[in-house]
């Protein structure tokens, strides 16, 4: 009777601690972050293997207020131990992050997209006389206008290719980053985008604008040059107009 009696205590307590899981994986559910701590911290110190697992996520995802590493460790590693497969894939991912925290970290925090706009992509300004009246100089302005043109066009459709930002992350970092990091780091992303594309617009803007005044300046001279060739003496006048100079000298 006894034997009896205590195996329906055991059941009575099982069910009792599977009831109380459920409501914390409730609680969890609908993010009653505190209520739902209380539950798991209650069931993870009465053993309950489960419990310790979703304790330990909710102090490594900050769940439980701020985000503790080391009490996640704690907790995840009682329910490593006991063979919670979950428990033992988010302690190697700890493991993971801390290994990669600085390659994680360039691409959240410091990553400025400089290669845009350097190497192939720096695409020097050319310089620009404030008029050519040659036309080897013309030629030579033209064809540094023409070279600085398809550089930058380069660098537009590979920065264009390139966005958003968030591909360039290296697959095997990305997998290591959590989606609240990843969100802020998008964000982030998205203005070092944004900086690009506004410092190759401005780029284009100013080399252009100094092409147009050359251009212009090039092309006023131009025109008033053979306006002044043109307004001259005919070709058949002018050797006339030389031939009675030569006979005058001549007849002196």
């Amino acid at each position: 009777m006894k034997t009896l009696l205590f195996c329906a205590a055991l059941l009575c307590s099982g069910a009792v601690l599977a009831d109380e899981l459920a409501d914390a994986d409730a609680l969890l559910a609908k993010k009653a972050y505190p209520e739902a701590l209380q539950k798991y911290t209650k069931l993870a110190n009465a053993g309950n293997v489960t419990a310790q697992q979703h304790l330990g996520e909710m102090y490594l995802h900050g769940e439980a207020g701020a985000i503790d590493d080391v009490k996640a460790r704690q907790w995840l590693g009682k329910a490593a131990a006991k063979g919670n497969a979950p428990a033992k894939a988010a302690l190697e991912r700890m493991d993971a992050r801390e290994k990669r925290r600085a390659d994680i970290d360039q691409w959240l925090k410091r990553y400025d997209a400089s290669e845009f706009m350097s190497g192939e992509y720096r695409c020097p300004s050319p310089r620009f006389p404030a008029v050519s009246k040659q036309n080897d100089d013309i030629d030579r302005v033209s064809k540094n206008m023409d070279a600085w043109q398809a550089c930058h066009n380069r660098a537009v459709e590979h920065f264009n290719a390139s966005t958003p930002l968030t591909k360039q992350i290296p697959a095997d970092v990305a997998a290591l980053i959590d989606p609240d990091e990843m969100e802020s780091g998008t964000a982030r992303l998205k203005e070092v985008q944004e900086n690009v594309a506004e410092s190759l617009r401005v780029r284009g803007k100013l080399v252009l604008a100094d092409f147009t005044a050359w251009r212009d300046a090039t092309e006023v001279w131009v025109r008033e040059h053979n306006d002044i060739v043109n307004s001259g003496p005919s070709e058949e006048r002018q050797r006339d107009i030389d031939a009675r100079k030569t006979n005058y000298s001549g007849s002196k």
